[in-house]
């Protein structure tokens, strides 16, 4: 039912707008919380978003594993699996009031409407099977980044 009322506010509600976020800006509101939200065919996510690039939690279709961020350009990314065989997908984001909204970077639609909670509130861990992002960090552009997590 939260979903489906979310989703219907999200439909109805007009289309102001927003502040569309560069890279500093992504990065200062994810990194280190939470980003939770309905996607727009309606499921839910929650992912802290690990200062070391790991993204914890669960994607809307299974517990993470594998799973990073970064910000890349004026987009924030997310790879799944490991390296030989990931999938990513990058987002722009732009701010309204309390809501981000996730668009796909190549064409523009919108993908998810989020909330950020700051910090990790629902506990979101690896369950013990650490994973490195080492590889996506060493492409990133510098910026605040705390010890890497590894294997």
């Amino acid at each position: 039912m939260r979903a489906f009322l979310f989703l219907l506010l999200v439909l109805v509600a007009p289309a102001h707008a927003g502040e569309k976020l560069n890279a500093e800006a992504i990065r200062e509101a994810f990194q280190g919380n939470t980003v939770a939200g309905t996607y727009t065919y309606g499921g839910l996510f929650s992912e802290y978003h690990a200062p070391d690039g790991r993204a914890l939690g669960d994607n809307g279709l299974t517990l993470n594993v594998d799973a990073c961020w970064n910000v890349d350009g004026d987009a924030i990314c997310y790879h799944y699996g490991p390296r030989k065989d990931r999938r990513t997908y990058c987002f722009t984001v732009e701010k309204q009031g309390e809501e981000y909204r996730l668009s796909v970077r190549d064409d523009g639609r919108l993908n998810a409407i989020a909330r950020i909670l700051k910090g990790n509130p629902e506990n979101h861990e690896d369950g013990g099977k650490r994973w490195s992002c080492d590889d996506l960090l060493a492409r990133a552009p510098a910026g605040p980044v705390s010890r890497l997590a590894r294997h």
